[in-house]
């Protein structure tokens, strides 16, 4: 029998998604410049959930997830379901601060963090508390983001690469470089190659 807290992340993020199409609340932000793929945004402070996981990468994506769906679908002190907000951002695990977010990647081993953005309808005064302490809720601050926006697998390898053509770009274009770069998904696993919406992001100063 499947774990209930699949069984919910199923019903709520199927829908079109096999096809594309997204319905879910995206972090908000606001475009700077373009160049190609790349996109520099700037975000405002936003409210997260995020998750430290000892593990490879490849079982972190559904160690993380389950976890931190958990406490979106009722897993929390006042038994309140939200809204899925998109991007799932993951990173490796800051050397110096276990529970960073979503910004330095400096890996630590086999440790990962995952967030998700809380939707703006919160506050750190209305957002629930979470029953599973390995699920920190914090605020992050505004930043710039540099962003490289592709489709197709979401893999170490993949994420690799496109890291490299992102900074590369940001050296010949003279930003100086803040972070490590993290991976952002915009859709389930299911959802067809070629359809996905994945994104490096790197923070800019």
């Amino acid at each position: 029998m499947k774990n209930p807290i699949t069984i919910l992340v199923s019903l709520f993020l199927t829908g079109c998604t096999v096809m594309g199409i997204r319905s879910s609340e995206e972090a908000p932000y606001s475009l700077l410049s373009e160049s190609g793929n790349i996109q520099i945004r700037l975000y405002p402070p936003v409210l997260v959930a995020e998750t430290l996981i000892e593990s490879s990468y490849a079982e972190s994506g559904s160690i993380g997830f389950k976890r931190l769906a958990g406490y979106i679908f009722g897993g929390n002190v006042q038994k309140q379901q939200m809204a899925m907000t998109s991007p799932v951002l993951r990173e490796a695990a800051s050397e110096t601060i276990a529970m960073t977010a979503p910004v330095l990647q400096q890996k630590k081993g086999n440790q990962w963090v995952m967030t998700f953005v809380m939707s703006s309808i919160y506050t750190l005064d209305t957002l629930p508390k979470p029953l599973d302490d390995q699920v920190i809720i914090k605020q992050m601050p505004a930043k710039k983001v540099a962003v490289l926006r592709y489709s197709g697998s979401l893999n170490q390898e993949r994420i690799a690469e496109k890291s490299q053509v992102l900074l590369a770009w940001l050296a010949q274009n003279h930003f100086k470089q803040l972070s490590e770069s993290r991976s952002a998904a915009y859709d389930p696993p299911w959802t067809l190659p070629f359809l996905r919406r994945n994104e490096v992001h790197v923070d800019v100063e």
